[in-house]
């Protein structure tokens, strides 16, 4: 596996190449940023024509932006879209007319507090347009005549999304998301694609007990589509994981499913604790991103959301100065480091039955003492067998084994392999 500064910095510079694309929930700003996630794992895109019924929503018209811009009297473009994506509404309507100042602030969207930052606005679901632009450029227009112009459509056509699938030894899935609809905005969410996207690689260097589904969707409408879409996969569905967030220096935060006790939540908990860096765990809430919709009562999937600094959490959430120095190479690379640690303690939590419970099997006639010769943490490894054993009762997992012994996951997860093969548990 590359070293994790490399592997932060490829991440990064995949950030780097998707940033300036003009992203919404529909439109050729996601299929361009899903081409150039298929460099890098392979994609199987799927289209889903204007109109769908998907669950209680409606796949909606298409929109493309191809330029936009407000200009002074003297043709001078004081906003415009070709310096960044946000300052146009997203999923604007047409607009080429001439008018006065005081008419054009009416859809003039700013952030006085942060003068200099420009922030993002969308209106998916209602016919607008405006603009948005920094306080600082709007307190510089003189009252006068503007040009405005946006040339976008909104026509029927088709909702994008991807999958990437890492076969596993069984083909109970794990799910993991991620939205795709941001424009220029690095962290929320081009952070967490590009984490997503290395995840699914690494994974595909080992073979996994689980299957693991990634999905590149819009934010909301993506992920209830799919839903909509895979109804019949969804019970295969027993552990998820949302990655959002994923590159800002905040330290990382965990939002727990709705069942509040669901594997992954545990999983996480103890692998966050375990690893000692600064994190928090946040109970479930049905508002933030698409781990409300796979939580939603009708599915209640064990799905998690892992991000760093959450959901509106930072001042720069949203707006202009979430860009790429926001973002590092060491946070994503650390966001990266602890799923991989989650899934290794997912694909190897299992229950077991000991077949030998009334008194303790001898151990040392099996070999089993012997086969720990040379260890450096032989001590932990007996005692791990001895735990594995008194606790394999059908009721209790290898992560209660290691919360209860305080042993390292990967330690009880050894004693019940060696245990297995010498006939002495079973699942």
């Amino acid at each position: 596996m590359a070293p994790m500064t490399t592997t932060g910095e490829e991440m990064h510079a995949l950030v780097e190449r998707v940033y300036p694309l003009c992203r919404s929930i529909t439109g050729d700003g996601v299929r361009a940023t899903l081409d150039i996630v298929g460099e890098y794992i392979p994609l199987d895109v799927h289209e889903v024509p204007t109109g769908t019924q998907v669950l209680d929503w409606t796949v909606p018209q298409e929109w493309n932006i191809r330029d936009a811009y407000i200009a002074d009297g003297t043709g001078r473009r004081v906003v415009d879209f070709a310096e960044s994506s946000l300052h146009v509404l997203g999923y604007s309507v047409p607009v080429s007319a001439t008018m006065p100042l005081s008419e054009l602030r009416g859809h003039l969207h700013t952030l006085p507090d942060q003068p200099s930052w420009v922030p993002y606005r969308t209106s998916y679901y209602k016919p607008e347009w405006g603009f948005c632009l920094a306080q600082d450029t709007l307190d510089a227009m003189p009252d006068g005549e503007y040009e405005v112009r946006i040339d976008s459509t909104l026509a029927d056509g088709h909702l994008t999304y991807a999958e990437h699938v890492v076969p596993g030894q069984v083909a109970d899935e794990v799910i993991v998301s991620c939205h795709t609809c941001h424009p220029a905005l690095a962290n929320d969410n081009m952070a967490g694609v590009a984490v997503a996207t290395f995840l699914a690689r690494q994974l595909a260097e080992q073979t996994p007990y689980y299957t693991y589904r990634f999905i590149f969707a819009p934010g909301t409408i993506g992920a209830i589509t799919w839903l909509a879409r895979n109804a019949e996969r969804v019970a295969r569905v027993k552990h998820g994981l949302v990655l959002a967030c994923a590159g800002d220096p905040g330290s990382l935060t965990y939002k727990q499913s709705r069942r509040g006790d669901a594997e992954i939540d545990r999983v996480l908990r103890h692998v966050l604790a375990a690893s000692e860096r600064p994190h928090r765990i946040n109970e479930f809430t049905p508002y933030g991103y698409d781990e409300r919709q796979y939580c939603s009562p009708g599915f209640n999937l064990g799905v998690g959301s892992l991000t760093r600094t959450p959901y509106a959490g930072y001042p720069e959430y949203h707006t202009s100065a979430d860009n790429l120095d926001f973002v590092s190479p060491e946070a994503m690379a650390d966001t990266l480091a602890v799923c991989r640690e989650a899934f290794a303690v997912l694909d190897r939590n299992r229950q077991y039955v000991n077949l030998s419970p009334y008194g303790e099997p001898q151990l040392g006639r099996r070999g089993l003492y012997d086969a720990l010769g040379g260890r450096s943490d032989t001590k932990q490894a007996q005692m791990a067998m001895l735990w594995v054993l008194n606790l394999s009762d059908g009721e209790h997992d290898l992560l209660d084994v290691a919360e209860r012994s305080g042993l390292p996951f990967d330690t009880v997860a050894d004693a019940a392999d060696a245990l297995h093969e010498a006939g002495l548990i079973k699942t």
